[in-house]
């Protein structure tokens, strides 16, 4: 299986109630062809995808897509460690706690409007800070917990 396609589809379909018939049928694709987007056989269309989302309720799938689908989402998109919403909401604070101790760094850097080259790996550095705090942001975004028959919430994870 090609790993830019790693199950994303067949997880999001899982997080649901559908079965991989009624949500080929719902989304207007045969079974078969349902089974290569969640194999990674074939590469899934975004006119497909935009239909699973709606379908699935999972937004998260169309961050996924893009990264996982296209060279710009594979080079410049961050990857993100999907949890519960505690992790998520840790996480996130963590990052931003990081981003924090280091906004002194970033404001003496940037306030005449140049890197100059001594200040070119705190840069690398305080760059790295800020996607792990966009990363942890979109986690926490994404983050779904799934209400249950009886009332109570699962854990759902991606």
């Amino acid at each position: 299986m090609d790993s830019r396609y790693e199950n994303i589809y067949k997880n999001a379909r899982k997080t649901t109630i559908f079965t991989q018939e009624k949500a080929a049928e719902f989304i207007g694709v045969s079974k078969d062809s349902l089974s290569a987007y969640e194999r990674g056989i074939t590469p899934t269309p975004d006119d497909i995808v935009c239909k699973m989302i709606d379908l699935y309720k999972s937004e998260w799938l169309a961050y996924e897509h893009l990264r996982k689908s296209t060279e710009v989402g594979r080079r410049y998109l961050p990857k993100i460690h999907y949890s519960d919403i505690a992790k998520s909401v840790l996480k996130f604070q963590k990052e931003v706690n990081d981003l924090e101790n280091i906004s002194n760094d970033m404001i003496t850097i940037a306030c005449d409007g140049v890197i100059e080259n001594h200040e070119k790996k705190k840069w690398t550095s305080i760059t790295k800070e800020i996607e792990e705090v966009a990363g942890a942001a979109l986690s926490l975004i994404f983050t779904k917990e799934k209400t249950l028959s009886d009332g109570n919430l699962e854990k759902v994870t991606y």
